[in-house]
């Protein structure tokens, strides 16, 4: 089966040609860290009988550090990135084993795939990973994806699951993707305060308005319901369509029943690099253009030059991302060709000019390219 259209409703999902799930580490583990030997076997049921519609699924699961805590004698998730790593390659190995255990019991196979950033943001590594996806998917696998913990370091890292799948449902041309949480779905509030009431429905980003979004994960994820709310974002935009809601009611959601909060697929795909640029790339800097440059970037699609920077701020080395800002406001993130340092010298001169000053073997590059531009908005 290939992917067909993103559902426009809930109902639609029993009909999605392809969907990603994403389970967090607390749908996963028991408060002690360990896996929740029943949960996980629940939740491969429920993609079994998805698998048994005749969709296409892939399981974006938490877990791996969870289920390391454990077998590790750690009294808590650790803090620092090399225990993390260390838990993380401990407990991968466990959480793979009882997916390929639990699928196997349905007469399904299943595959480990590992991601780092890297694997989105440049070109070979993102055709690799959807050639190996596609593949598996063609031979009837279930993949299991997750981020290679590791070797992800704090710089260059997803940060959550819940982004990841938003990217992985890109990677794989995914018509819905499905977040599974500890929640029924999205509320207008707190889900513990009195008063406060789930959301069936976001058809545009003017339906969050008012809505307050918790960004505090629980002792063993990363993530709260703002890193959901930001990956279904993410995801409509580029035109896979969401659902949000508990794992207790996962098969329930995947059957089309009018559970959680359905996210309405708002956009069409974009480049992957410009998906990660626009979503998920960490912000080292800003810069001010004038209107002129503003609107090129935007509406004119062009790359930035220095002569349309007025001021820079942050401290960034080249190859980071920065976000570009116009009279207006937020226009832009791009990968600045130049560090912090190097760009107030350049700042209003034209090419000509930079290009005079300039060693005769050393070449003047925009200061982001087009290509590593991603718009966020429109300046007239």
């Amino acid at each position: 089966m290939t992917p067909s259209h993103p559902p426009t409703s809930r109902t639609d999902l029993p009909h999605a040609a392809r969907v990603v799930v994403k389970v967090g580490s607390t749908s996963l583990t028991g408060p002690d860290g360990r896996l929740d030997m029943a949960a996980l076997r629940a939740l491969v049921t429920v993609l079994a009988q998805a698998r048994a519609r005749g969709q296409q699924v892939v399981l974006v699961s938490s877990g791996a550090i969870a289920a390391g805590i454990g077998p590790l004698g750690l009294a808590a998730k650790p803090r620092d990135l090399a225990t993390a790593q260390a838990t993380a390659s401990v407990g991968q190995g466990l959480l793979m084993a009882q997916y390929s255990a639990a699928f196997a019991e349905h007469g399904l196979g299943a595959a480990q795939v590992l991601l780092t950033a890297d694997d989105v943001m440049r070109r070979r590594h993102y055709a690799n990973a959807h050639r190996a996806l596609e593949r598996l998917l063609t031979l009837g696998v279930v993949p299991v994806v997750n981020e290679n913990d590791t070797v992800a370091t704090d710089e260059i890292r997803f940060g959550d699951n819940d982004r990841l799948a938003a990217l992985t449902s890109h990677l794989v041309r995914a018509d819905a993707l499905v977040l599974l949480t500890d929640v029924d779905g999205l509320y207008d509030g707190p889900p513990s305060r009195a008063g406060s009431r789930l959301i069936p429905d976001v058809r545009s980003p003017a339906d969050l308005a008012g809505i307050e979004v918790t960004g505090r994960g629980s002792a063993l994820g990363t993530g709260g319901m703002l890193t959901k709310v930001q990956a279904a974002q993410m995801a409509t935009a580029n035109g896979t369509a969401v659902l949000l809601t508990s794992a207790r009611r996962a098969g329930e959601a995947l059957a089309g029943a009018e559970v959680g909060t359905f996210f309405t697929a708002t956009g069409r795909r974009s480049p992957a690099r410009r998906l990660w640029l626009a979503h998920a790339a960490e912000i080292r800097g800003r810069l001010q253009l004038d209107a002129g440059a503003a609107h090129a970037v935007t509406s004119g699609k062009r790359s930035l030059l220095a002569a349309g920077i007025t001021a820079v701020d942050g401290d960034f080395e080249a190859g980071d991302v920065v976000e570009l800002f116009g009279p207006s406001g937020l226009v832009a993130r791009g990968v600045s060709a130049y560090s912090s340092r190097d760009l107030p010298a350049m700042l209003g001169r034209s090419s000509d000019e930079l290009r005079a000053a300039a060693h005769p073997d050393e070449p003047v590059r925009p200061v982001v390219h087009r290509d590593d531009l991603a718009p966020m908005g429109t300046e007239q």
